[in-house]
């Protein structure tokens, strides 16, 4: 899909702070986070939400999804973590290929799964080799 930056990150075409990744799924840091270890976690193969991404695609993203969820609990100790997936542009969805939020939350944040703010790209290098670390942990 030419026009997907998502697919362009799984190309390695466009750059990402990764996480992990095989052979069916990747994830990365967000670059527009809303808390400090805020993950994406989307499967490789292009499927645009829920409604189109096949069961063994959607097996694996949520199996690494839980994986790194624990390594951020791990890692940073927030007091909560929001895992959110978004299904068309009405339920807040911005990029068209299938993937989850792991956003990370302390007592007080305000609520919100888009950061306005670019994410300074050393830290977000350094967050990604932290739970990268601590993945291999879990």
């Amino acid at each position: 899909m030419p026009a997907c930056i998502f697919c362009a990150i799984v190309a390695g075409e466009a750059p990402a702070h990764r996480v992990a990744e095989d052979e069916h799924v990747l994830a990365f840091m967000d670059l527009f986070p809303v808390s400090e270890g805020h993950t994406l976690v989307i499967p490789r193969a292009h499927a645009e939400n829920l409604f189109e991404i096949d069961e063994a695609s959607v097996r694996a993203e949520s199996a690494l999804a839980r994986r790194l969820a624990l390594a951020i609990r791990e890692e940073l100790a927030p007091d909560g973590l929001a895992v959110y997936q978004a299904n068309g542009a009405a339920a807040g969805q911005t990029v068209f290929h299938y993937h989850t939020h792991l956003i990370p939350r302390r007592a007080g944040d305000p609520m919100g799964f888009h950061g306005r703010a670019r994410g300074d790209p050393e830290a977000l290098a350094a967050m990604a080799a932290r739970l990268s670390a601590r993945l291999r942990d879990v």
